[in-house]
């Protein structure tokens, strides 16, 4: 049985199109929603939804972070709880194995499907969707795969030497939008452009990402905040401020283009 990883981005989007062109079966399709997806990701989810369905092929399962009681605690809930940022800001990758491995591997661990196969000694192959370009991180997963009694990892864009342009120029070929980069609305990971983009095209979600900052604020000892080594507050700040100055200055575009960096 085939098990795809959808990461509501380009590669997993052209992944599944190329697995349709080549008649690739696949039977199971998962999403793991942190609960703090970019709204253009939720989006997407419904369009690839649509598409999955004219294809005849199975529709995206989605899957969410649950306690110990059933009940649903997003990445947002977590980090307010605890008083602190997602663990990448702190140079960990927990909030992802959190939130988006261990919600799939719960899930898949109960699927009957799966179960039978693994009671046989065999494997599911799991499509991962890294591109030909990132042939490092497959090879940099090469002893945990090797390792992995349940499943059978497949690198198809690897495989099909599919680079990040060539997914694009897929999914185009389809006449489908093109997805968004896949992150959580407060990732740290995410660069200066893309926080004073969340401001002016989602300043409810920016609100929402400065109040996690600020919750956090008394427990950071070795980070700044969101921006690791800066706050995404303080940064925002001296934007406007700078847009201020520039705007007195006429000299708008050009001082502001240069802030940036």
């Amino acid at each position: 049985m085939n098990i795809v990883s959808f990461g509501g981005g380009t590669n997993s989007t052209a992944m599944l199109i190329g697995m349709y062109e080549r008649k690739i079966p696949v039977d199971l399709i998962l999403f793991a929603d942190t609960g703090a997806e970019m709204p253009y990701t939720y989006k997407y989810v419904e369009i690839m939804n649509r598409w999955l369905k004219n294809h005849d092929m199975p529709e995206i399962t989605v899957v969410r972070n649950l306690d110990e009681d059933g009940n649903r605690v997003t990445l947002e809930e977590h980090c307010l709880h605890y008083k602190n940022l997602p663990s990448i800001a702190y140079g960990r990758k927990q909030c992802s194995v959190r939130f988006k491995v261990a919600p799939q591997d719960k899930f898949c661990n109960n699927y009957e499907a799966f179960k039978q196969i693994w009671s046989n000694g065999e494997k599911v192959n799991k499509y991962i969707g890294y591109d030909a370009g990132e042939e490092r991180r497959k090879s940099n997963a090469f002893v945990y795969d090797l390792q992995d009694k349940k499943y059978k990892k497949v690198y198809a864009l690897i495989d099909w030497g599919w680079h990040r342009e060539d997914c694009i120029r897929k999914i185009q070929e389809y006449r489908l939008p093109l997805p968004g980069k896949s992150s959580c609305f407060f990732c740290p990971s995410m660069k200066k452009h893309e926080i004073k983009k969340l401001k002016k095209e989602h300043p409810e979600l920016y609100s929402r990402a400065i109040s996690i900052e600020r919750n956090a604020k008394g427990n950071l000892l070795t980070i700044q905040g969101l921006g690791r080594n800066y706050s995404w507050e303080d940064f925002i700040n001296g934007v406007e401020s700078q847009v201020s100055i520039c705007g007195v200055l006429g000299e708008l575009d050009i001082a502001c283009d240069c802030y940036d960096g």
